[in-house]
């Protein structure tokens, strides 16, 4: 695949990135939809009272925030395969290569009901079409790490996952998951959001019936996102795209889609934002006189030295790309990653 334009020049006709940079001023209308964008939500943390003991773990930041850009699908695997509230805590016990899902008091062991519920919940989110999932830290059930798991000794340890997040993880290994308790840290938060809106983009890509130029296209929109994760996928995933045409159409997407989000589960470090942000300056070295490029210089290395969040050098760059209508950075899907009112940029 050919190169994009280098900075500060403008493409030639013969480049084909550069050709498709020129024929997208933004990615929403191409990859937006009109239908909600659904996530799974362990209930608790909306508030509803399905914990052991009758209580709940409402989520501030899920339901105060989240939920006016989201819809949630509530799940509760345990109150679902039939254990009411109150109930006997549960437990993960090993047994050899094995984890039950086991009644702290009764003993009773519950991994077969909690398997065969799995799969059959598994499937119907499936046909609701999720496109994350936040699960309840700690859980039995439900945590996505760390969770205790008591061997034949009595003594825990803090390797396991719950059955079904477990299964969940299995059978949607590209799915954005996170556990509430990690998205505390701003830089995991933004990393899962960012997350939840490009599974919902590729995903949207691919639905219909996409084109080899249409891929060109969506590739070229996310390369600065790309580079801010992982240059190494970025240029993989081009190769992948360069070589489209001899491959067959599912093959392509179904490696393009796993690529992707493998790239984007790494989260952006300061220094990967700090290389993205000094590429795009150079943008600008045709239309912005030197004073004001001076000026951007010295935020993106007051963002480099922690000083100040990365949201105050990409509002000047939002600023500059409208004011120049620089089209390549015009169609970056990096510019504006997710709602602006979510104010994630301003924490990391």
């Amino acid at each position: 695949m050919a190169e994009d334009a280098g900075a500060g020049r403008k493409a030639g006709p013969s480049d084909n990135l550069a050709v498709a940079n020129r024929e997208v001023d933004t990615i929403k209308p191409l990859y937006a939809s009109d239908d909600p964008i659904r996530i799974g939500v362990s209930s608790c943390l909306l508030g509803n009272q399905v914990r052991y003991d009758g209580g709940h773990k409402r989520n501030d930041f899920v339901v105060d925030t989240l939920a006016r850009f989201f819809e949630f699908v509530a799940i509760c695997p345990e109150m679902e395969i039939g254990l009411g509230v109150p109930r006997e805590t549960l437990r993960l016990v090993r047994d050899g290569e094995f984890t039950h899902l086991v009644a702290n008091l009764s003993g009773i062991d519950h991994t077969g009901t909690m398997e065969a519920f799995a799969a059959r919940r598994l499937e119907a989110l499936g046909r609701e079409e999720i496109c994350g999932y936040i699960l309840k830290k700690d859980s039995p059930s439900c945590g996505m790490e760390r969770v205790r798991v008591f061997g034949p000794s009595g003594m825990p340890r803090r390797d396991g996952s719950g059955l079904f997040a477990a299964a969940l993880m299995r059978r949607y290994p590209q799915l954005p998951v996170e556990e509430e308790g990690r998205l505390r840290d701003p830089h995991l938060r933004e990393n899962f959001i960012e997350r939840v809106f490009a599974y919902r983009r590729v995903r949207s890509f691919f639905r219909p019936r996409w084109t080899i130029g249409g891929l060109v296209k969506f590739h070229t929109a996310h390369k600065l996102t790309l580079m801010a994760h992982s240059t190494k996928a970025y240029r993989e995933l081009g190769r992948l795209v360069a070589e489209a045409k001899a491959a067959s159409r599912d093959e392509v997407s179904a490696r393009y889609l796993c690529a992707f989000m493998d790239a984007l589960r790494k989260p952006a470090t300061t220094s990967s934002h700090t290389n993205v942000l000094q590429h795009m300056l150079g943008y600008l070295r045709g239309p912005l006189d030197s004073d004001s490029r001076a000026e951007l210089a010295s935020l993106i290395e007051d963002y480099r030295r922690g000083l100040i969040p990365l949201i105050v050098p990409m509002t000047l760059f939002q600023h500059y790309v409208r004011k120049f209508r620089i089209e390549y950075l015009q169609g970056q899907v990096y510019l504006e990653p997710h709602p602006r009112e979510l104010m994630l940029r301003n924490h990391v």
